[in-house]
């Protein structure tokens, strides 16, 4: 019974160590874009690559009999992974990085985080779910939330830049396919797996564009390379390992209710490091959104999703 209840404390602690580590690494972004005058473009490449090899390291020494390119012996999987890297890897890494660079990692994480909405609303159209209650309660959480968070209850007084809602809109689409698609890969490979090699995959396709070598290090401070550090290794590949490992110990329902530490974790420490000021309404208008995220975690999903 200790054991066990050993096993559990551990979970927890991956659980809320990987959610905790996702939140600030969206705060730390922040601060590099805004006071670090770090490139987006280059700074998702760093993040993709470095973090898709990390992660392909670890399954590596984690199953040192297994191939790490088990998921190219089959043309189909292939397919589904390039796809997956390309509409979900990287446009969920992008879209969610250029919404913070806009605006400020708070709302783009709350932006995000509304992705099981639409989710909701696909299985919905699909007719593997039916239209009830809970699903109108949810669309009015959202509506009501994301419209006080953006204009603190005025129309004509939008708080945060265009930029970052359409980006934040984009971010949270995209995880919705990222979610949806991703089953497909999952249901054969080890998510570890799957997830390092879209990184690394996408990394590589972002590298054309802005390669990972153009940045010129004799600007990159002391403090600056353990903000760059912190953001691409522990934000990104420790957060996702810490958050699957938590599986091992904990059901997916619990770990996913301890992830939604990740919006908190980036709204106060966007509150106290970066001093980002949110007026009374918009506090409401995060509330809503977080009552949403709490309550979307505790509904069961269809089967095939499982």
């Amino acid at each position: 019974m200790q054991h066990n209840t050993e096993k559990r404390i551990l979970g927890i602690f991956l659980a809320i160590a990987g959610a905790s580590f996702w939140g600030l690494g969206g705060t730390v972004s922040d601060f590099l874009f805004q006071h670090r005058n770090i490139e987006i473009n280059w700074y998702v490449t760093a993040r993709l690559l470095i973090s898709g090899i990390l992660l392909l390291i670890i399954y590596k020494l984690l199953n040192p009999r297994k191939s790490i390119f088990i998921i190219f012996t089959s043309k189909r999987s292939f397919i589904q992974l390039i796809i997956f890297s390309i509409f979900g890897m990287l446009l969920v890494q992008y879209s969610y990085m250029a919404s913070i660079n806009y605006g400020n990692a708070a709302v783009a994480t709350l932006l995000q985080y509304i992705a099981p909405l639409y989710i909701i609303i696909w299985y919905v159209l699909r007719g593997q779910e039916r239209f009830k209650m809970f699903d109108c309660i949810a669309i009015l959480l959202t509506l009501s939330g994301t419209f006080l968070l953006l204009t603190n209850g005025s129309i004509s007084n939008l708080t945060v830049p265009m930029p970052s809602v359409y980006w934040g809109i984009i971010s949270g689409l995209s995880l919705t396919f990222y979610t949806l698609y991703a089953t497909r890969l999952l249901l054969r490979y080890p998510s570890i797996l799957v997830v390092g090699w879209a990184m690394l995959i996408s990394g590589i396709l972002l590298n054309f564009k802005a390669p990972i070598w153009h940045i010129d290090v004799n600007h990159i401070t002391y403090s600056t390379g353990i903000y760059l550090a912190f953001g691409i290794i522990f934000g990104t590949a420790v957060a996702f390992l810490f958050f699957i490992q938590s599986l091992n110990y904990l059901s997916a329902k619990e770990t996913t209710l301890f992830g939604t530490i990740e919006p908190v974790m980036a709204i106060v420490s966007s509150a106290l490091w970066l001093h980002v000021q949110f007026l009374p309404l918009q506090i409401l208008g995060i509330l809503l959104i977080i009552i949403l995220i709490l309550t979307l975690s505790l509904k069961k999903q269809p089967s095939d999703t499982e």
